[in-house]
This record gives structure tokens, C-alpha cells and sequence, in this order.
């Protein structure tokens, strides 16, 4: 995914950059980036390897050196960033978010018409540089900026620091990630995250809309492309990737989290099932709000059979290795053995991707003497991979345990019954479930319905992207 977090102030605010991008680690585990403009020393800019030091950690000298009343910061899962451009539009520096699909189709269209890219690792083109080449195609940066998001397939959304000092924010087209708008009594800030800005004293002012661009001075905010009418703001931004304290389009993350583990609670007392559980146990970390609801609605006492050790390895994901990273995963979990031997346990999971490293967790419950262990997914069987945002991207739509599992009943022949295999209501539906239940020896597997959640969500279902869940644009 990645985050980003920018600033225009009266005063220096390379510090309120640097805490504000740091708000947005949970987005984010490859690079970290920021740039400052002053009218002392232009530009400066600091590019960071963040995949196994926290982002504070490597810029906590580097702001001892930048100076400016105008910066941009980053967290990004992709490319270096943010990016400084020299162009028609003068000197900028730019970060984006999102992710270009048809990347390779564009590179060759732009060097047709004479644009050099500096190449990276293995002759890839930096994302960033993409948008800014055709940004620059057009006469003016917000026209540019419209240009690119129109040609790019996937989404782009991003922050733009002029050498004028002023700071264009832009949402993706289809609003698939946020831009909120901060202020305090010297200036302005742009965040991918809310929170980053209000605990730096910045007021919540206004959200961008799909496809808006923004521009912010000390002085204030302007609007210089309004907001369009189509919106598909990602799902995932409350079931997973969102931090508890986020909220987007007026909707708590946190509170979503609660009542989506409510809706699930009541489809299990409906069908009679799980009615034997000792306790309600949600899987750190994204997990444990959707727990906690399912918890208060079933009046099953919520307990935390496992606690995970982070001071190390924050986040099991981080190495590049795929066995260092099972390994970590495993090293993580200590088991209160009270809480564990002899109980029947139901879990709540944001979602089941893959399964690699659940499967481990529910033969460490068993380990450790659990009696019954019963599966919650916080979402639907995830049937797609992404391709627009950075969520469930693999090789292949067959590395996701779901597609698999269907392609190991029905050959073939399943992919077109994919909505049936999604529905619990359907036979398809109830085999998948077993099957997918028998492989990581569970007791029980439920997924939460798409009309459950767009229930918690409580926005209209044509605002939501459910790609991942039903192949729908």
C-alpha cells in the first residue's frame, strides 16, 4: 500500500513531517522518504531503506539537517520515493500512492516521444517517475495531473511540492485511497491518515473527493479540480490495512471493525453454530476489534489465548525470504497454555489470503492443547488479485487458498461458479468451507458475507471496491 503526509506552513515543519510520515508505518515496510524545499538550500532530500529499521530510526538525524517551510514525506511498499523531477513545470518533488498496471505499455509510449526514465534494479521504471512524465505532457500540473490518473491502470493518488513552495494534493480518480486535509494557525497539511495530523495540533477540515486536486499554501487550501461523481474506496482500508484509530469517509475503522464482528456473531446464532465456545479470540492485530464485536454480540467472554512478541520484528512480513518470514511468524506467538488446553476456541482473522501461515498458527493452538479451534474471516473469500492497490498481488490468483481450492473440486470448470463458491448460502459455498476448514484443521470455517460487510462499513456498496471478493470494477 504506503502513506503519505505533507505540509505547508509559516513556519519550519520538517519535524511535523517527519512525525506525521511515521504515523504511516503500518501502510507500509520497503522505503521511507522525505524532502523539504527553504529558500536557504532548495530541495533536500533523504530516500531510506525501512524493511528492517523503523522509519523514525533512519531520519532521526536527517531532520537535525532539513530545513522548510514546505515537505512532503512518505512510507511507501514500492519504489523510491518521494522523487525530485525537473520539467516544464519547473523543479518539483513528488510521491505517489497506488499502483500502475499497465506500466511497461506506458514506458514505451512516453521513450517513443522522447522521455528518458533513469532505470532501476533489473531495468524497472520507478512508478513515481511514470506519473511525472505524464504530468508533464500537459500544459499546466493540474491538467498533467487529471492526464496521468486518466491513462494510468490501477490507481494514483499523490503529493506534489512545488518549487513555489506550495504543496498540489491529488485523490485517485476513483478515490480508492484518502487524501484528508489538516489545519492549524500556521498553515496547512495533506494526509493519507487523519490521526497523523491531529496529534501534531492540525484541526480535520475537509476530505478530498475521487479525483479532486488541492492546492495548499500557508494561507490555506483551494480546489483546482473538483471531486467526481464515481467512487470506489477500497474495502480493505477497514477490514485490514486502516489503523483502529483511521477513519475514512466519515467512517471509524475502529467501529466498523466492532459491528462487522457483530454481523458475523449474529449469522452464527442464526444457523446454530459454534455455540459450544469457551472464548472469543481475535488474531493480532487487525483481527482483535472484529473479535471484540463478535465477543460483545455472542456474550462469549473475549480472552487472548496468544500474545505476540513484537520488539524485534514488528511485523512478520518483513523479511524478503518466504521461509524466514513462516519463521518469524512462528517465533512470534507465545501461548498462555491456561488459556489454551482443553477450550474450544473461535478466532476472528481480518481475512485468509493464502492460509500458509494460519494453518501454522492453528497446529501451535493444538500444540498446545486446544480442544476445538474455529475460524472467523473478517471478510469474504478473497477470489481475485488486487490490481489496484497492493493487497492479495501474487505470481498467480491460484497462490490465493481460495482460487485453489476451487480449482481442486471443480477443475477448471469452477471459475465459473466462483459467486456461487463465495455464497455460504450454496452447496459450492459449503464445500469450499469444508475443504478449506479440513486443510487448516479447523473445527469450523465461516466468512463474513458482502452484504455483512458492507453492513459494518455503512457505506452505499456502489462506493466500495469488492474486487477482491467478486471480480466487480
Amino acid at each position: 500500500m504506503g502513506g503519505f503526509f505533507g505540509a505547508v506552513s509559516r513556519r519550519d515543519c520538517v519535524t511535523d513531517v517527519f512525525f506525521g510520515t511515521d504515523y504511516h508505518s503500518h501502510l507500509g515496510t520497503r522505503r521511507g522518504g522525505m524532502a523539504a524545499l527553504s529558500a536557504e538550500e532548495g530541495f533536500q532530500r533523504y530516500i531510506h531503506n525501512i524493511e528492517n529499521s523503523p522509519f523514525r530510526t533512519k531520519f532521526e538525524d536527517d531532520i537535525l539537517r532539513m530545513k522548510g517551510r514546505a515537505c512532503i514525506g512518505c512510507i511507501s511498499d514500492t519504489d523510491p520515493q518521494p522523487i525530485l523531477i525537473r520539467s516544464r513545470h519547473g523543479v518539483y518533488a513528488i510521491s505517489t500512492v497506488g499502483i500502475v498496471t499497465n506500466g511497461e505499455a506506458l514506458t514505451r509510449e512516453l521513450i517513443s516521444s522522447g522521455w528518458h526514465f533513469g532505470a532501476m534494479g533489473g531495468g524497472k521504471i520507478n512508478s513515481t517517475e511514470l506519473a511525472a512524465a505524464l504530468i508533464d505532457r500537459k500544459a499546466s500540473l493540474q491538467e498533467g495531473i487529471r492526464y496521468a490518473q486518466e491513462k494510468i491502470q490501477g490507481s494514483l493518488s499523490l503529493l506534489l511540492l512545488t518549487e513555489k513552495g506550495e504543496i498540489l494534493a491529488a485523490r485517485d480518480r476513483l478515490g480508492r485511497t484518502p487524501i484528508q486535509i489538516g489545519q492549524d494557525g500556521d498553515g496547512c497539511c495533506a494526509s493519507f491518515e487523519s490521526f497523523a495530523y491531529q496529534k501534531l495540533g492540525y484541526r480535520s477540515v475537509y476530505e478530498l473527493g475521487p479525483g479532486e486536486v488541492v492546492r495548499m499554501t500557508a494561507e490555506g487550501w483551494e480546489t483546482l479540480v473538483p471531486r467526481g461523481d464515481k467512487m470506489r474506496i477500497c474495502s480493505f482500508l477497514w477490514t485490514y490495512y486502516g489503523y483502529p484509530t483511521s477513519c475514512y469517509e466519515g467512517v471509524s475503522v475502529e467501529v466498523m471493525r466492532n459491528r462487522n464482528g457483530e454481523i458475523m456473531a449474529e449469522a452464527d446464532r442464526a444457523a446454530g453454530r459454534a455455540a459450544d465456545i469457551d472464548s472469543v479470540c481475535g488474531v493480532p492485530d487487525s483481527g482483535v476489534a472484529h473479535a471484540i464485536g463478535y465477543s460483545n454480540r455472542a456474550h462469549v467472554p473475549y480472552a487472548r489465548p496468544f500474545i505476540k512478541y513484537t520488539p524485534t520484528w514488528p511485523r512478520s512480513f518483513m523479511p524478503t525470504a518466504q521461509n524466514v518470514r513462516n519463521q518469524v511468524a512462528k517465533m512470534k506467538l507465545i501461548p498462555v497454555h491456561e488459556l489454551i488446553e482443553g477450550k474450544n476456541l473461535l478466532f476472528v482473522d481480518d481475512s485468509i489470503v493464502r492460509g500458509t501461515q494460519l494453518r501454522e498458527t492453528v497446529e501451535f493452538l493444538y500444540d498446545n492443547g486446544a480442544e476445538q479451534v474455529h475460524m472467523r474471516s473478517a471478510c469474504p473469500p478473497i477470489m481475485y488479485g488486487c490490481k489496484y492497490l497492493n493487497f492479495s498481488r501474487g505470481t498467480s490468483e491460484m497462490e490465493l487458498i481460495a482460487r485453489k481450492t476451487v480449482r481442486e473440486l471443480e477443475g477448471e470448470n469452477g471459475e465459473k461458479h466462483l459467486e456461487e463458491y463465495a455464497d455460504a448460502s450454496t452447496s459450492r459455498g459449503r464445500q469450499l468451507r469444508e475443504q478449506i476448514g479440513c486443510r487448516l484443521k479447523l473445527t469450523s470455517l465461516e466468512y463474513q458475507s458482502l452484504d455483512g460487510l458492507t453492513r459494518a462499513v455503512g457505506l452505499p456498496r456502489c462506493n466500495l471496491c469488492t474486487y477482491c471478493w467478486n471480480g466487480k470494477e
